[in-house]
């Protein structure tokens, strides 16, 4: 478990009141499970929100899974990875899981109108001073932010998949962030030993956006049967040092994902950004990545 500081600066060096103990992640899937695993890593009691029990079943396993990966790598003793476990709630009721907690993070999938209905549930059941952080990967956190009351509690916590290997944090201020919040999500970003950069709100942020170009001309050059997708993905792992290549990438994330992120840039950013035929075609085939066992790949 990792020791906890003596209270966080802003990024111009003030100092910033914030005690966060409780957690909240609403949403248990990939993310959400990631998400609340780093949480009760870095010693924070958390409680992971979704409305299906066999999701939060899943992904209380999911995340015991981890700890005891960590136990076998060394990293981890056993007894560190059962406090870790015992720190984890999971609740199908949002009232529960966002009483008196001090910070909450919304790690719904990618559809406006599911964020918003959180939203409306963090404004009814939360404390009015905890902060909120979504992690929306192209989304406006400045329309969720807009739809309660005080929007300047409200800003961007973009993590990366898988979040246990995944150093980065992309903070997103949006309109409204106070720098109060910004620093309470850094804090919480490095006690769960994340690296962070900070984000003015664009649509797709810095990583998704150039991810998306990446993934989308793939798909073209797929398409045009400029190579095959096995040599696409290895002449930008060996040529370019990718760790993944871009059909693997949108395999993981789920290709329905990248759909939806395409379709939303390419709505609010133009013509450079609308999504490949082929990836539409893919997604209507049912081909949406490993989560269903095939994607541009079978698994």
């Amino acid at each position: 478990m990792r020791r906890k500081g003596c209270g966080p600066t802003s990024r111009n060096g003030s100092r910033i009141s914030v005690d966060v103990k409780r957690i909240a992640v609403l949403g248990a899937g990939t993310m959400g499970h990631g998400i609340a695993h780093a949480a009760v890593s870095a010693g924070y009691e958390t409680r992971l929100y979704d409305p299906s029990p066999a999701q939060l079943q899943k992904a209380q396993a999911a995340v015991r899974a981890i700890l005891q990966k960590g136990v076998e790598l060394g990293k981890a003793s056993a007894a560190d990875a059962d406090a870790a476990a015992a720190r984890l709630q999971v609740t199908s009721r949002t009232a529960e899981a966002l009483a008196g907690t001090d910070f909450v993070i919304e790690a719904a999938p990618e559809k406006i109108d599911l964020k918003l209905a959180l939203f409306a549930d963090i404004e009814k059941h939360a404390p009015p001073d905890a902060v909120i952080a979504t992690n929306t990967s192209a989304l406006s956190i400045t329309e969720m932010a807009g739809s309660i009351g005080r929007p300047s509690r409200v800003a961007g916590m973009h993590f990366f998949n898988p979040v246990h290997k995944m150093k980065l944090v992309e903070i997103v201020r949006a309109l409204e962030s106070s720098e109060a919040t910004l620093a309470a999500v850094e804090a919480v970003s490095r006690q769960m030993g994340k690296e962070t950069v900070l984000v003015r709100e664009s649509p797709g942020f810095i990583t998704t956006r150039i991810n998306a170009s990446i993934g989308n001309e793939a798909f073209y050059m797929l398409m045009e049967g400029v190579a095959s997708a096995r040599d696409i993905d290895k002449a930008l792992k060996l040529g370019l040092n990718h760790p993944m290549g871009p059909f693997e990438l949108g395999d993981l994330v789920g290709l329905d994902t990248r759909l939806s992120i395409l379709e939303y840039l390419h709505k609010s950013m133009g013509e450079k950004y609308r999504p490949c035929p082929l990836l539409t075609q893919y997604v209507k085939a049912g081909r949406l990545g490993k989560k269903v066992g095939k994607g541009v790949y079978e698994y």
